[in-house]
């Protein structure tokens, strides 16, 4: 059976999970109904950090652009450029035992693509999740479902997976940003 966790809440992953190796961390999105003219594209994106809380290089930012580090061991499915539908629209895979040991926390992201030329924002996004499966057998682990009402904000770190103590640990974030994919970007030290 699956943690709800709520904003702030942590959780251990790995020491309950003994053997957990290959995960799953989907996020999943809806829109509002909206006449703005313009179509929601929304991304999902990781930043992979080191004990300083940034990248090491810009290869450790995932995205549509640059679907993976360098070894692998973090995959983005790809780019849902419409949401609909039920369950995950855009997700990772992970191979805990092969991230880079100088990465120390992946914070998972959704970002508003071109939202400020289309206006929108996060307050016109409904049931915002993320979720951490069992790769493989798409077992539920964890669910931190957002359910704020992020009114003009156009990106969200949604949670963080980080090491502690030589285990993963899952965090529930839900910390949203005004400047979007940039404001990211700029805090987690990636080149813009």
């Amino acid at each position: 059976m699956a943690v709800n966790l709520s904003k702030g809440q942590k959780v251990d992953l790995t020491k309950s999970n003994p053997g957990l190796v290959k995960v799953k961390v989907g996020l999943g999105w809806d829109t509002n109904k909206y006449d703005g003219g313009s179509s929601f594209d929304l991304d999902a994106s990781a930043f992979c950090l080191n004990a300083s809380g940034k990248v090491n290089s810009d290869r450790d930012f995932i995205f549509y652009n640059n679907k993976s580090i360098a070894n692998g061991a973090i995959q983005l499915s790809g780019d849902n450029q419409t949401g609909e539908g039920a369950g995950d629209d855009e997700s990772l895979a992970i191979d805990l035992s092969q991230v880079p040991a100088e990465i120390q926390k992946i914070a998972f992201c959704i970002t508003i693509h071109d939202a400020a030329a289309r206006s929108q924002n996060f307050g016109q996004v409904a049931n915002a999740f993320a979720r951490v499966v069992k790769d493989g057998t798409n077992e539920e682990l964890i669910r931190f479902d957002l359910g704020e009402d992020f009114s003009v904000e156009t990106a969200v770190v949604v949670a963080e997976l980080y090491r502690h103590n030589g285990e993963w640990k899952f965090s529930a974030v839900g910390s949203g940003y005004r400047d979007g994919l940039a404001g990211l970007c700029r805090d987690f030290g990636v080149q813009v």
